[in-house]
């Protein structure tokens, strides 16, 4: 007999690119998933996967099987969501990854009394900078801010996000305070390496305009771009619900510019052609309320 698992594995490893990568994604031991995949190789009567020592590739059968497994273990999954739902709960695992100082102070609080209201469900939150490989790595969704570059990943708005050109107060008497996007051109920047020295974009009324600055630094990490800025070491671009607190409290100034910074939005996308479950929608739909329409943080 076929065992869900073993096709489980089998896909893991397959969209990982190695038993190491599968075993991450389903938290278990190399040594199980490589088990799993050879009892359902018996149990097929064929080889599915050629392995070297560099690489796995998909023999002709497991190409051939591969699709259908998909398709299986989603109607599984789906079976289980379905009957959870004519119970009324939301039950069964899901792996979602986010950036990590979005995630610390906003999802994080607006996640938990989700997770309280619906205790069956089983929340795997990946938080880290990096751009994740949604499919590769086996994640139901990925919520990001900014521009989503991957093809393969249908896009759900959450909330606007505005970002507002900020500085300290340190910085602007030393340097000036620029007066037009074309006096930024001298200034130096604050950037986040994800997006690199061109991620200062306005609107103007010939279209977005994007404007180069001397980098000062380039971090990963939203609040170290925050801790930057309010270190005086230059300009940074930043969104609302990072900058919100400090501009509050008085340690970063808003730079107004004749043109807003170019608008963005937060966004929870996920894998293209997997039929979205109806956790994560309703996790989407939680996310949505509880951020508003204009999100709380731009108030």
């Amino acid at each position: 007999m076929i065992k869900t698992e073993a096709m489980t594995a089998f896909i893991a490893i397959v969209e990982g690119g190695s038993f190491v990568a599968a075993a991450k994604r389903l938290r278990v031991s190399k040594s199980l998933v490589s088990d799993r995949l050879a009892e359902l190789e018996k149990s097929l009567g064929v080889i599915l996967l050629h392995r070297t020592t560099r690489k796995l590739t998909l023999t002709e059968d497991g190409a051939a099987f591969l699709e259908r497994a998909r398709r299986i273990v989603s109607e599984i999954e789906d079976a289980v969501a379905d009957i959870a739902e004519r119970r009324g709960t939301l039950a069964g695992p899901v792996r979602l990854a986010a950036p990590v100082t979005f995630s610390r102070l906003h999802l994080g609080p607006a996640l938990y009394p989700f997770l309280r209201q619906h205790p069956e469900l089983a929340l795997t939150l990946d938080i880290d900078d990096r751009r994740v490989d949604a499919v590769a790595d086996g994640y139901d969704a990925v919520i990001r801010h900014g521009p989503i570059a991957d093809t393969r990943l249908i896009a759900w708005k959450l909330a606007s996000s505005r970002r507002r050109l900020v500085a300290s107060a340190d910085y602007l008497a030393r340097h000036g305070r620029p007066a037009n996007l074309h006096d930024l051109i001298g200034h130096r920047g604050i950037f986040y390496t994800h997006r690199g020295v061109s991620d200062w974009r306005f609107e103007t009324e010939n279209g977005p305009v994007l404007v180069r600055a001397r980098p000062a630094l380039v971090v990963n990490n939203g609040d170290m771009l925050r801790d930057a800025a309010v270190a005086g070491l230059g300009l940074a671009l930043l969104p609302a619900f990072i900058a919100g607190p400090a501009i509050r409290d008085g340690l970063l100034q808003v730079v107004e510019m004749e043109h807003e910074p170019e608008l963005e939005f937060i966004y929870m996308a996920h894998p293209q052609g997997r039929s979205p479950s109806a956790k994560l929608r309703a996790i989407a739909d939680h996310l949505r309320q509880t951020f508003g329409d204009p999100p709380y943080w731009e108030g």
